[in-house]
């Protein structure tokens, strides 16, 4: 689990404005019958990438919002690496998300509902900062918005059951 300082971080504007932008990307994938989550990079107060998830659309595995967010901001900026950026996310990332969030230089990670089911952030892997084996460390703060995102994922699996 996340240690007490990284998790639900006291909101500011800033960090608000850009979870809440995630939010309504994960109403995108909840309106395509996707689960709902979202992710944005942001750099230098802009956002430079965004998704959704799309796996069960696109028949791709990997289709996850945070995968998409990278993709998009790589795009956009013509480079794999994106040092001196921020990834929000709707959902405290898996294994595969980690490792990309890793290997693109992302500086700062913050999620909003915690996944102890598949969460690489602190809930049952703990590769985003704590572990000293990778050559590149994410600060992570979970928890912005938690109530309201987890609320969002929990009303989509209620209506598929």
């Amino acid at each position: 689990m996340l240690s007490k300082e990284r998790q639900n971080p006291k909101p500011n504007a800033h960090d608000l404005r850009f979870m809440q932008h995630a939010f309504e990307l994960a109403s995108r994938a909840a309106a395509q019958d996707e689960v709902p989550v979202g992710a944005v990079v942001v750099r230098d107060d802009e956002i430079i990438g965004e998704g959704w998830n799309t796996p069960v659309g696109n028949h791709d595995p990997t289709a996850h919002a945070e995968i998409q967010a990278l993709r998009s901001a790589g795009q956009r900026v013509g480079n794999y690496r994106l040092p001196g950026s921020t990834l929000y996310t709707t959902l405290e990332p898996c294994v595969m998300c980690a490792g990309a969030i890793i290997h693109a230089r992302i500086d700062r990670l913050v999620f909003a509902a915690h996944d102890p089911k598949g969460g690489a952030a602190g809930s049952v892997f703990d590769l985003l900062p704590s572990d000293g084996r990778f050559n590149h460390r994410v600060a992570c703060e979970g928890g912005l918005l938690e109530e309201r995102c987890a609320a969002q994922l929990r009303a989509f699996f209620k209506a598929r059951r």
